[in-house]
């Protein structure tokens, strides 16, 4: 699971001087600005680039925490001191009011009928940037790099993904990156980071062909995400397996899995349903229930972002009621209803500037943040990942296994987790693993402070190089090479 980040930055540099709410001029809306949209507790970082042509406006969103991927808007208009922007491609919308001294716009984001109130503080061009990402490779390449697409019979749908091997030799050893939970593209990019494509990079250029891809319904992939569970998800990675299987370039011998987060649930699931499944990565992957991996996750990011422990016992005793209903009503629509009773009474027992922190700022917001809760938690995915116990699997997986966590993940704790992936092959006689708990390092595998998901976009390091080379070296080993 993973916490979200809001800022929406906006390009605005003086072109004409600063429009105010007294003096209004369209270049005035070009250069940087930043802000925060809250939606339930969490944030999303954005940019809009902001510039002007032979007088005209034009701008372009970029989503800063899922890749800085761009987001093409239509029509960018001022009228007066209020500049809007729509984006039809996410059914969103952007309309603010410079303020008088025209170094804020306070204003609203709409996305598919959702209303957040989002205000932007002019900034400058180092701060808008962001930190750096020094480890994203950049062309030329020494490696092969492909752009491939295989299909998945038992969905229906047709996955893409980046396909890369070193220029010469082969065949070489495969493995197939499989990422965490929610819609991921084939970088798993987040908070500005590409993990996948960083990690692919190191692992090409030290003789490992890999496969990433994007999931069921994202990026260039068909299909369906949102009414997929992790199951489903696993019947994606055997398409990759067999496509690969279908590669001259690819050791038939040494294909295997490397799963972050829920990615490594997800690769015990295709070891014991393929024989074509020669050894599995678990980065950070579970070892025990969702469940109970959501009450130690919330209780410590909690507790790394201030709350009291009055706090995290309150919220822990609301997720209890929910879960319960979640393994106890069968029908979702009732479900539903009971679901949003619970989150009601929490919400209503909130102050004022809590619900604003949770985005209600009136009764409408309120309804549309009730919704978006009970939804989430009442998702195929969620009821699977819920009550899911990786253990049973875990103990049949009979090929090399190599676990990892991060001593500083907060959102898979890494003392319980790994004991538990442990355990379970211990019991099912697996005596080829690797067990590491790894200094300092976060959820995503960066050297952190803290372990918070607030630190990630801060960090400039995308990936610590001693784990992608622990990681190589030990498929290079398996592999016998």
């Amino acid at each position: 699971m993973r916490t979200l980040l809001i800022c929406i930055t906006i390009t605005l540099a003086p072109l004409g001087g600063a429009a105010t709410a007294q003096n209004p001029d369209p270049a005035g809306f070009v250069g940087n600005w930043m802000g925060a949209i809250s939606i339930g507790g969490a944030e999303l970082r954005m940019r809009l680039e902001v510039t002007t042509e032979d007088g005209a406006l034009s701008a372009v969103m970029y989503s800063i925490d899922q890749g800085n991927a761009a987001i093409p808007v239509a029509s960018t208009t001022v009228t007066g001191a209020t500049i809007s922007v729509s984006m039809p491609m996410i059914a969103g919308s952007y309309e603010g009011t410079l303020s008088d001294g025209g170094q804020e716009i306070d204003g609203t984001f709409t996305q598919a009928g959702n209303a957040l109130p989002l205000a932007l503080e002019r900034v400058t061009e180092e701060e808008a940037a962001g930190p750096a990402r020094p480890q994203n490779p950049e062309e030329p390449l020494p490696y092969h790099v492909e752009e491939v697409s295989y299909p998945n019979p038992d969905g229906g749908h047709v996955l893409a993904g980046t396909f890369t091997r070193p220029e010469d030799g082969g065949p070489f050893p495969a493995v197939i990156l499989i990422s965490g939970s929610g819609p991921q593209d084939r970088d798993e990019a987040l908070m500005g980071h590409r993990p996948f494509l960083v990690l692919s990079d190191h692992l090409t250029r030290r003789g490992i062909a890999v496969l990433r891809f994007d999931d069921r319904g994202v990026g260039s992939s068909t299909g369906n995400f949102a009414t997929a569970t992790s199951q489903d998800h696993a019947s994606d990675v055997l398409a990759g397996v067999a496509y690969l299987k279908t590669r001259a370039d690819v050791d038939q011998g040494a294909i295997g899995l490397a799963g972050h987060s829920e990615g490594g649930l997800i690769a015990p699931i295709v070891a014991v349903e393929s024989d074509d499944v020669s050894y599995i990565v678990l980065m950070a992957g579970p070892g025990i229930t969702g469940e109970e991996i959501l009450y130690a996750q919330g209780a410590l990011i909690a507790r790394a972002g201030g709350a009291t422990e009055e706090q995290i016992a309150e919220s822990e005793a609301q997720q209890r009621r929910i879960y319960e209903i979640l393994k106890t009503e069968s029908d979702r629509e009732r479900a539903a209803e009971m679901i949003a009773d619970v989150a009601r009474a929490a919400f209503e027992g909130l102050s004022e500037a809590e619900r604003a922190q949770q985005g209600i700022t009136d009764e409408d917001s309120f309804d549309r943040v009730l919704q978006m809760q009970v939804q989430q938690v009442n998702s195929p995915w969620f009821r699977y990942f819920l009550t899911y116990d990786p253990a049973p699997t875990l103990e049949q997986v009979t090929v090399p296994v190599l676990a990892i966590n991060g001593e500083k993940d907060l959102q898979v704790p890494y003392e319980v987790n790994l004991r538990e992936i442990e355990a379970a092959l211990q019991r099912g006689g697996n005596t080829s693993y690797e067990i590491h708990a790894l200094p300092d390092q976060n959820h995503l595998f960066q050297h952190s402070e803290t372990g918070a998901p607030s630190e990630y976009a801060t960090i400039e390091e995308t990936w610590s190089v001693e784990t992608m080379e622990l990681i190589a070296g030990w498929i290079l080993r398996t592999a016998g090479m």
